[in-house]
């Protein structure tokens, strides 16, 4: 099947002009994560949302089940609402869920206007240093505030703290998602991986600006979703469960099967630090789930399937074939599942993955949906949210996608 000319861009390729393939100019896209809701948290080893929005728009139509076992940060069910489609996410991190629901979460103006006049007010004047703070032992003793209470990172802690109890003054949970979000992100800018800590201060300009930007992309992913259907607004489902389990829940939502499976599972070997933030660069902190208001699963591993070190990852390839069986039993032949993922061995790893899909009940196709051969697309990551780019170049700094459907 050749692929049309509505999925074909005309590009400058080395001083020349040259029509090559949407999707795949999409999948190689080095630019910043961008527009709508995707800034609200940088969440590790997100993907592009030219990607997410060029695969839903090859491989769905308005009105379809768009998948993501693996949601994280949302991407892909962003753009699914935005583009009219009806997306359902799982994840075993309550941080993810938090996080997508809140992207996912359409506003009206009234709450946007009183979420900025809420942020305007507590930093005028709840948030100065010689306020007493509401100090929520139980946070305290399930050390969530673990490295963030010492001399240099006290008072963005105490600020954090300022600004969380100011959230009951907003009307409703809506309102309270996005100031809570804007907290988040703001905390992860000053925390996460830095060198040097800004000042309370800094960190209250900045909220702010956060702020701001997250409502103007509110306000813009909403008028997306408006534009489909005649108004209607597509639903969105996301789910604090295992993706091994995904099936049995989903059979009781009595939906379709998905059209789509858009997504990127944990990547076999790769050292990913979904649950932590990283203070000075070395000390970990689970601090983003207490301001999340959600519970921290478990460790490392409970989030990557398995331990990195594990002798031939059987633990990681084991788990993987248990979610991937259960999104075929969700699946019918007209599913196409796209997936972005690394490999720390592809010379391996890569093997033993196209192996378990198989096993699962996927064949590989190519990316125009045709059997004429896989397909496999190859990109640079670019700006990577994971520690080995501190050793330089390595294999797990390319990423690979994958196109399989149901084995006939």
């Amino acid at each position: 099947m050749a692929i049309a000319n509505r999925n074909r861009v005309e590009l400058w390729v080395d001083g020349r002009m040259a029509r090559i393939d949407r999707l795949a100019a999409a999948i190689r896209s080095t630019e910043i994560v961008a527009g709508y809701t995707h800034t609200f948290y940088r969440y590790p080893a997100r993907f592009s949302p030219l990607f997410a929005r060029e695969a839903i728009r090859r491989f769905s139509r308005p009105g379809d089940v768009v998948l993501d076992p693996f949601m994280g940060g949302g991407t892909s069910l962003v753009e699914a609402k935005a583009m009219g489609r009806r997306g359902i996410g799982f994840d075993v991190s309550s941080l993810a869920v938090f996080l997508t629901k809140t992207k996912t979460t359409l506003l009206s103006d009234a709450d946007r206007r009183a979420v900025l006049r809420w942020g305007d007010r507590i930093v005028a004047g709840q948030l100065n240093l010689r306020t007493p703070a509401l100090r929520d032992e139980e946070w305290i003793e399930g050390g969530y505030q673990r490295n963030i209470s010492d001399r240099s990172t006290w008072p963005i802690r105490k600020t954090v703290e300022l600004a969380l109890g100011e959230l009951h003054e907003l009307a409703n949970n809506a309102q309270r998602m996005l100031a809570r979000c804007a907290i988040l992100r703001t905390s992860q800018w000053a925390l996460d991986c830095r060198k040097v800590l800004p000042s309370a201060n800094e960190f209250r300009i900045q909220f702010l600006k956060f702020l701001n930007e997250m409502v103007v992309g509110s306000e813009q992913f909403k008028r997306a979703c408006k534009a489909w259907n005649r108004g209607l607004i597509s639903e969105s489902l996301c789910l604090h469960q295992s993706a091994v389990t995904l099936d049995l829940t989903y059979a009781q939502f009595g939906k379709e099967p998905p059209t789509l499976v858009l997504t990127s599972p944990p990547y076999p070997g790769v050292h990913v630090v979904y649950h932590r933030w990283q203070v000075f660069g070395r000390r970990e902190t689970p601090a983003a789930f207490w301001i999340a208001g959600t519970t921290d699963g478990a460790g490392a591993s409970f989030y990557t399937f398995g331990d990195r070190h594990q002798a031939g990852l059987s633990n990681y390839f084991d788990t993987a074939f248990k979610a991937f069986k259960a999104v075929a039993r969700v699946s019918d032949m007209k599913t196409t599942v796209v997936q972005m993922v690394a490999f720390s061995e592809p010379h391996w790893q890569l093997t033993r993955y196209l192996r378990i899909m198989n096993e699962a009940g996927f064949e590989e196709i190519s990316d125009d949906g045709s059997l004429t051969g896989p397909c496999r697309t190859w990109r640079s990551v670019p700006n990577r949210k994971w520690y080995a780019t501190r050793q330089g170049s390595s294999p797990s700094s390319a990423e690979v996608v994958l196109f399989h459907r149901l084995a006939r």
